[in-house]
């Protein structure tokens, strides 16, 4: 018999299974990692009508509400939000659930912005526009590496 029709020696296979292994072992941390901002990205997205509420008020209110009289703070239904929570001045704190130990129990907190990198403040800016949101920052108990990429600080 030729040596090529002898087919795979058990050193070849062990090295094969060995080679699988340690790939494993690199992706699957990678892969719960994905999986958890995954979620994150969901928690953000049920937020979003809280936002736009709050965004609202901002536009065309005189008076702003107390905490936790903004409005949105009991419609928000997702698996992995356990309670929604604002402050006077329109700031979102959102608690998880049902993600993984690593983030269950952690706040994602957003901000109103006047311009970049200035919270909005009531009663000053109401009836000017919002520029935007600060997504994961003061407040935000959340490990940067489980926040979703455009929720990192900005």
């Amino acid at each position: 018999m030729r040596a090529w029709h002898r087919g795979f020696t058990l050193v070849e296979v062990m090295i094969v299974v060995a080679i699988i292994a340690i790939l494993t072992a690199i992706a699957m941390p990678a892969y719960q990692d994905y999986s958890i901002r995954t979620k994150m990205t969901e928690v953000m997205l049920a937020a979003s009508a809280c936002r736009a509420l709050i965004t609202e008020v901002y536009h065309s209110s005189r008076s702003a509400p107390a905490a936790n009289g903004w409005g949105c703070e009991s419609g928000i239904s997702s698996k992995f939000v356990q309670k929604v929570e604002t402050d006077a001045d329109g700031v979102i704190s959102v608690t998880v659930m049902g993600i993984g130990s690593a983030v269950d129990g952690a706040k994602l907190t957003m901000a109103p912005l006047k311009a970049a990198n200035t919270p909005a403040r009531t009663p000053g800016d109401l009836g000017a526009r919002i520029w935007g949101w600060n997504c994961g920052g003061a407040g935000t108990t959340v490990s940067a590496n489980y926040l979703p990429s455009p929720c990192r600080g900005t």
